[in-house]
């Protein structure tokens, strides 16, 4: 079964969820500290938060969460990690994830490298496409993994570590709702709102296309588990 992890009550599934034909399970371990096992996973994806992918002090579910991490990519389970979620992946994995570097907030072009252009995970979409970000921190590359997505402001938008794991950095999953949402977390960005929200509304059509690309090619990665 695919399993969904949310990090943060206002960091939901969005439109990652809408028309899934699939059955999930949604976990909240900021809640209840809880998450699945890992023969339980046909597929997992972790979603982003307003935490660091360090701040186990703070939010100590992130240890767990790593370990899961570490292994679902051991036994090549498909993963699929949303900006803090791509973190994760990433320090799970041993590389760097650094604050306050390539910081992106709003509506920005990202392009994919030759390898993203021949990476499944982004079959379909075109080789440059708009994205929404809203991150301060971001990832190295770990050991092994293959870069799959640039933007200006921030050189490491999208990785591959082996056959079946990603990490991507900005946020497919947005509506404008989300948008309205985070807009409040600061009065800098709440003097915008109207600005990211009218930008999404704009570009909605090719928005709702790239989820639905990018969740399509993801979980054709998925192998069903044969019937006990």
């Amino acid at each position: 079964m695919l399993h969904i992890i949310q990090n943060d009550p206002e960091v939901p599934p969005g439109s990652i969820t809408d028309g899934l034909n699939i059955p999930y399970l949604l976990h909240h371990p900021y809640r209840d500290g809880r998450l699945p096992h890992v023969e339980d996973i046909s597929a997992l994806i972790v979603l982003g938060g307003a935490m660091g992918a360090n701040d186990d002090f703070k939010h100590p579910f992130l240890v767990d969460l790593k370990q899961l991490i570490r292994q679902v990519v051991a036994a090549g389970t498909p993963y699929l990690g949303v900006c803090l979620g791509g973190q994760l992946l990433a320090a799970a994995l041993g590389a760097k994830v650094v604050s306050s570097r390539w910081e992106e907030i709003g509506h920005f072009s990202a392009a994919l490298t030759d390898e993203g252009r021949r990476d499944r995970l982004f079959a379909g979409i075109p080789p440059e496409f708009l994205t929404f970000q809203w991150h301060h921190d971001s990832f190295d590359i770990p050991a092994g993994g293959v870069l799959l997505a640039s933007s200006a402001a921030c050189p490491h938008q999208a990785f591959r570590v082996g056959g079946s794991a990603w990490g991507v950095q900005f946020h497919p999953e947005v509506t404008e709702d989300i948008i309205r949402c985070w807009c409040g977390w600061d009065r800098s960005t709440a003097a915008r709102t109207e600005e990211f929200a009218a930008g999404f509304n704009a570009n909605n059509d090719n928005y709702q296309a790239m989820v639905r690309q990018l969740t399509r090619n993801f979980l054709s990665t998925v192998i069903p588990r044969p019937s006990a």
